[in-house]
């Protein structure tokens, strides 16, 4: 004791300082008892008030490219301001306080005064963050959105360009409540691929799944095209975002329980460079309605596909607007048909590469065979025009100057049978399966069919492309190649691989193989050859009809064609062809155009073709510096 009382002497602090330990100690003490106790009950019934509520996030679509990595589709970031109104409410009620008129309120006038003074909060925040943008919401939406998704962020500005993103984040520290969120948006670069890429809808949420979530954030799924078929890969597999929600409905946390996986890009046979040229070409040429169709006729694999007039696939997302919707629908021709696909036409003169084959197959003519046509065939008391000259025609001459006399006439003597089972061979008539809900089977006769109900007219009309007869530019393309390459029948071939997004992921890549032989002809190689000497006369020699398509230094092989359809009003009107392929010493390519209410194949189809051609010789010549450009990069 002496020796404290002499400590305390020496410093007089310590007891002030024990005492303050002392005090520190009991209100600590207190503090927890009132926490434990005192308010334990009120913390109780917060707990019981809050719940969980489950986001269900969608995945980032995967893009589709081309086979060089030129993208077609893709999801773009969209940069959006959101709310989160829950941060807000100090201000809402403070604006209420300060302009709650003195007089009683219904319920109705309460309400709407409240959703006003909250829209006025929210657009003054917007205003001193200066983005100089539009609100995107209405007070209705601001209503909405507090009865509905009271938990989930409310986009206020939309489509925040970049300028606008930085000087919100300028002033984002003076702004509560307010933040940029980034969203995919699917972006189509090229119009001239819409009918094959297609585009996107609004998902719809099947039954079982929406059980299993309060809430979900706008998806999409592919509606045609591309993006339908193949959804399932593109589309990848949504995620799952947790919150804990109070009484009110207002967020109070959130964390991600299941993370949204991305979708696996899909890498198409497509030259976007040459789908391009395609697209412009027709564009370019006047015409209103058309189709062109590029195939690599050594395996199947389809170069170009492209039709017009064409939709604007950007226009679907979020959205249609219904009036554009209305215009697209109703437009005359209209842009919603994928016409090389999806549109069937009378094949006219192209038609003569079959009924010519069936002839000499069935040996009724020879290659120097002389038949005098005068300028018409007469059948029974019908005279059926020829648009070639009167003159003596063998097989060559006939063919390049288009003789319908010729072809009717060994048509007749070889007989339908012969002609269907040569039609047979290129599948006319049957679907390839390339794009389900976008193609057509076309017709073509069957062998009961032309024992029922058939006369030597309809063999006449069917040996000259006409009658009960009609194609799709694809299959023509996929015919032309065969002829091309001397009788092997390939599927056609779209989708080269689909790949997931992670590199370490490379095992689960899915590779379509190249040159699925669908069959091979039943033809003589001699008989074939005399077709493939007869397509390059009609380019190259005086007096064809697709001489416009030529280029120096590039042999190609075609065939025009003209079909007259006679509309329900009975007007008239043509569908104009040329098909080809080159160069003739070795082919590569199949070129196939198509036009609507065109002059004829040789003036309105050769020219678009010619351009299509140089296109594929300006990317061969540019092919061997972008691969070494490649390696030096490597």
């Amino acid at each position: 004791m002496r020796v404290l009382h002499q400590s305390l002497r020496k410093e007089p602090r310590l007891p002030v300082l024990t005492v303050a330990v002392l005090l520190g100690m009991g209100l600590l003490l207190a503090t927890l008892w009132y926490v434990q106790v005192v308010s334990s009950q009120r913390y109780l019934e917060s707990q019981k008030t809050q719940s969980l509520r489950t986001v269900r996030q969608p995945a980032v679509r995967g893009k589709i490219l081309d086979r060089h990595g030129a993208v077609l589709a893709e999801d773009r970031p969209t940069y959006n301001l959101n709310v989160y109104l829950e941060e807000l409410r100090p201000h809402f009620q403070k604006e209420w306080r300060r302009q709650r008129p003195k007089r009683p309120l219904s319920r109705e006038e309460s309400q709407s005064l409240q959703t006003a003074l909250r829209f006025q909060v929210i657009s003054n925040f917007v205003a001193q963050s200066r983005l100089r943008m539009p609100l995107a919401i209405t007070p209705a939406d601001l209503e909405k959105h507090l009865t509905e998704l009271r938990a989930l962020p409310l986009p206020v500005v939309k489509n925040l360009d970049a300028a606008a993103v930085a000087r919100f984040m300028e002033r984002s520290d003076a702004i509560p409540g307010f933040e940029i969120e980034a969203l995919p948006t699917r972006h189509y670069p090229s119009i001239a691929a819409a009918h094959l890429v297609g585009h996107l809808r609004r998902d719809i949420p099947d039954e079982d799944e929406d059980e299993q979530f309060n809430y979900r954030l706008p998806d999409y799924v592919g509606q045609i095209g591309l993006e339908s078929t193949q959804d399932t890969a593109l589309r990848g597999r949504p995620g799952t975002r947790s919150m804990l929600v109070n009484n009110l409905g207002y967020r109070q946390s959130e964390n991600i329980v299941v993370p949204p996986q991305p979708g696996h890009h899909v890498r198409l046979t497509i030259d976007l460079a040459i789908q391009d040229a395609a697209y412009k070409a027709l564009k370019d040429s006047g015409s209103k309605a058309g189709a062109a169709v590029v195939v690599d006729t050594r395996n199947g694999d389809l170069i170009a596909i492209t039709s017009i007039p064409a939709f604007d696939p950007n226009e679907f997302v979020p959205r249609l607007d219904p009036q554009l919707w209305a215009s697209y629908r109703d437009a005359d021709p209209t842009p919603l048909i994928f016409r090389a696909t999806q549109e069937r036409y009378p094949p006219g003169s192209i038609f003569k590469i079959i009924s010519g084959l069936a002839a000499l197959e069935s040996g009724v003519v020879k290659t120097n065979q002389v038949l005098y046509s005068p300028g018409y065939y007469e059948l029974g008391r019908r005279k059926i025009r020829d648009t070639a000259p009167p003159g003596d025609y063998d097989f060559t001459k006939a063919f390049k100057h288009s003789s319908n006399t010729y072809f009717i006439h060994h048509a007749l003597e070889c007989g339908i049978e012969r002609i269907i089972e040569m039609g047979s061979q290129f599948f006319l008539g049957q679907r390839t399966g390339l794009l389900p809900r976008q193609e057509v089977a076309g017709q073509f006769p069957s062998h009961d069919t032309v024992r029922r109900d058939w006369y030597d007219g309809d063999t006449a009309n069917l040996a000259i492309g006409q009658g009960r007869l009609s194609v799709t530019p694809l299959q023509m393309a996929m015919m032309t190649a065969t002829v091309a390459n001397g009788g092997t029948v390939y599927w056609p071939r779209l989708v080269e691989r689909i790949t997931p997004v992670d590199p370490d992921a490379a095992a689960q890549t899915i590779t379509h193989p190249s040159g699925r032989i669908r069959s091979q002809l039943n033809v003589a190689p001699q008989n074939l050859a005399a077709v493939q000497h007869a397509m390059w006369a009609d380019v190259h020699e005086e007096g064809g009809t697709g001489r416009a398509v030529a280029i120096e230094g590039f042999a190609i092989g075609g065939k025009t064609g003209t079909a007259e359809i006679k509309g329900t009003d009975g007007s008239r009107d043509k569908v104009t062809w040329f098909i080809s392929y080159g160069p003739c010493e070795s082919p590569r390519y199949a070129v196939v155009v198509m036009v609507e209410s065109g002059a004829s194949g040789g003036k309105t189809c050769a020219p678009i073709a010619k351009k299509i051609y140089q296109a594929l010789i300006a990317r061969e010549t540019a092919e061997p510096g972008r691969r070494a450009g490649a390696l030096a990069r490597n």
